[in-house]
């Protein structure tokens, strides 16, 4: 019976996304093609002092994606820290200055990782003016990266990729704000609230008194969904019924977060000119997102334990409304999208079930990732890929007509390297400096041994890849870990985006080269076997040995 559940729960949302795959993947590449601005955009473009005609090199690129973001990080910070002043505060103080730091890099950087309980932390006006705002740029960020990258196999002999303005502004008022306005309607009528009552306190039916919080919540829990930004308006994030109230708003939550990085394939395809190109990374993503799905279904429905088996199954942490099917496609969705939104608690998981979001997450998030960066992500992997192809036929490595060589891999590798090394660094670090490891180990550590060290796995893991869900044991409201996950978030967004755009920039400037027989088709079913071993065995070779001393030495305790 689970596992009927499970095939009409992921049928269902497939078929949906099936629906969506042609008109949404076709709007977005109308969205960045079209030569015509709107008026709106117009006005904004003569606010900004930019010309929406010129296009800019791949450096003038990367200087406005830092430059707005650095702005963003700024602003997020100052609203936090002016928090008592501002109206809607509901009395609340400001936070912490390493907090606020911690929460303004996670939310510029895509990521909405959250040390804080969000109801008794933040007052409305920094929700949706300061965290509401950047769940829009920061997604609209992402996609204008991947389409950039897409323009540099689209292009030929062009010092230019595009113009990141354009990019930004058409991604915020043409594809999310609609989409995000629909999908706030729906969710309102799905019990969702807004509102700005505060708190309201109520007797329990035990005579006990409860302070139940509102906000406007509908709103920004559509674009946490929508942008892959994750996190949420209440410390239960979307376990909680003014968040997630019912089974059918749990799957149009997962459909909000998979709807764009499951169409950007189809976008990518329609630009350089070959549709069957996004039919084979569509194909990756998701033969990689029904393995996982499938994997955590099994090991939850199994239950392996003393307790879950007294109990029927792994139910802790997993609410009643969703059970185990509803909890663990969601879970899959938003860590194999970097979303971090969560309806059921991944820290109560068993072992090697709270491996697989964590998995996902190491894989690079390109499952189908998030908005833009799961796109840019498995390109990144697809030219490495094509380079062995064509080491192993001896052959000069070709991708979409442009030539893979020395630099177009180095920045390949260089993007490839930024994540493991932020995770296992921090990781290393956080256990290697006395200091540090006692406070870590005696305060941020609920469950000490192998859980331990999984739960600061995870959350460096989580933080470098811009996922932000965590294992909940793990207090990470102290100096240290506000500070290196702030860090990492930060390191782990933007890095990887210098390589990207870099490699944009040089495959631009070269020119297509005619395929031969000697060239490796990327649209058959063997590029796409080889992509999917290729991006499994660069996370299996990396973090198998770190992974046997957490969640693997714990399950096979």
């Amino acid at each position: 019976m689970v596992w009927l559940f499970a095939i009409l729960a992921l049928g269902t949302v497939a078929l949906i996304l099936a629906v969506l795959y042609r008109p949404l993947g076709d709007y977005m590449a109308w969205v960045y093609t079209s030569r015509k601005d709107w008026k709106v955009e117009r006005g904004l473009y003569r606010v900004i002092g930019v010309d929406p005609k010129t296009e800019q090199t791949w450096q003038a690129y990367l200087r406005g994606v830092l430059a707005f973001s650095a702005v963003g990080l700024l602003l997020v910070y100052g609203l936090q820290r002016l928090q008592q002043w501002l109206p809607y505060s509901l009395g609340l103080p400001a936070p912490s200055e390493p907090l606020s730091f911690n929460t303004a890099a996670s939310f510029v950087g895509n990521t909405n990782w959250q040390s804080y309980a969000p109801e008794t932390t933040l007052g409305y006006t920094v929700q949706f003016a300061g965290l509401a705002v950047q769940n829009f740029v920061s997604a609209a960020v992402g996609i204008a990266v991947a389409i950039a990258l897409v323009r540099g196999f689209a292009y030929r002999r062009s010092g230019t990729i595009g113009n990141f303005w354009v990019d930004l502004v058409r991604g915020t008022l043409r594809i999310l704000l609609p989409v995000a306005v629909v999908g706030a309607i729906v969710l309102l009528a799905g019990g969702v609230i807004q509102n700005f009552n505060g708190f309201t306190e109520i007797t329990t039916l035990t005579g006990g008194s409860q302070s139940i919080p509102g906000g406007p919540t509908a709103s920004q829990e559509v674009i946490k969904l929508l942008g892959t930004n994750g996190g949420g308006f209440f410390n239960a994030n979307s376990s909680h019924p003014f968040e997630n109230p019912a089974p059918w708003t749990n799957i149009v939550e997962i459909l909000l977060m998979l709807m764009i990085p499951f169409s950007l394939p189809r976008t990518f395809g329609r630009i350089v000119g070959d549709k069957r190109q996004g039919y084979a990374i569509l194909a990756v993503m998701g033969v990689l997102f029904v393995a996982s799905f499938s994997i955590l279904t099994a090991l939850e429905s199994a239950g392996m334990g003393t307790a879950p088996r007294l109990a029927g199954g792994a139910l802790e942490g997993k609410e009643q409304r969703f059970g185990i099917i509803g909890s663990t496609l969601f879970a899959t969705t938003s860590t194999g999208t970097s979303t971090g939104a969560v309806n059921s608690m991944h820290d109560s998981y068993t072992a090697l079930g709270g491996m697989i979001p964590m998995l996902n997450m190491m894989l690079g998030e390109v499952a189908p990732g998030g908005v833009g960066s799961g796109l840019y992500g498995i390109l990144v992997i697809a030219v490495i890929a094509v380079f062995i192809a064509g080491l192993l036929i001896g052959r000069t490595p070709e991708y979409l007509g442009k030539k893979i060589g020395p630099r177009e891999i180095k920045l390949a590798s260089l993007y490839i390297l930024v994540m493991p090394t932020l995770v296992l660094t921090g990781v290393a670090l956080s256990f290697a400096i006395p200091g540090v490891r006692e406070e870590v180990e005696n305060t941020s550590i609920l469950n000490p041994g192998p859980h331990g060290l999984s739960e600061v796995l995870y959350a460096f893991t989580s933080a470098a890849n811009n996922n932000g869900s965590g294992f909940a044991g793990l207090t990470a409201d102290t100096p240290w870990l506000n500070t290196t996950l702030g860090l990492a978030i930060l390191l782990g967004r933007f890095v990887p985006i210098v390589f990207v755009l870099a490699l944009a920039g040089s495959l631009a400037a070269q020119d297509k080269v005619p395929s031969t027989a000697g060239t490796l088709p990327t649209h058959r079913p063997l590029f796409v076997g080889l992509l999917t071993t290729v991006t499994v065995m660069v996370t299996a070779l990396t973090f198998f040995p770190v992974l046997t001393l957490g969640p693997l030495a714990e399950g096979l305790l």
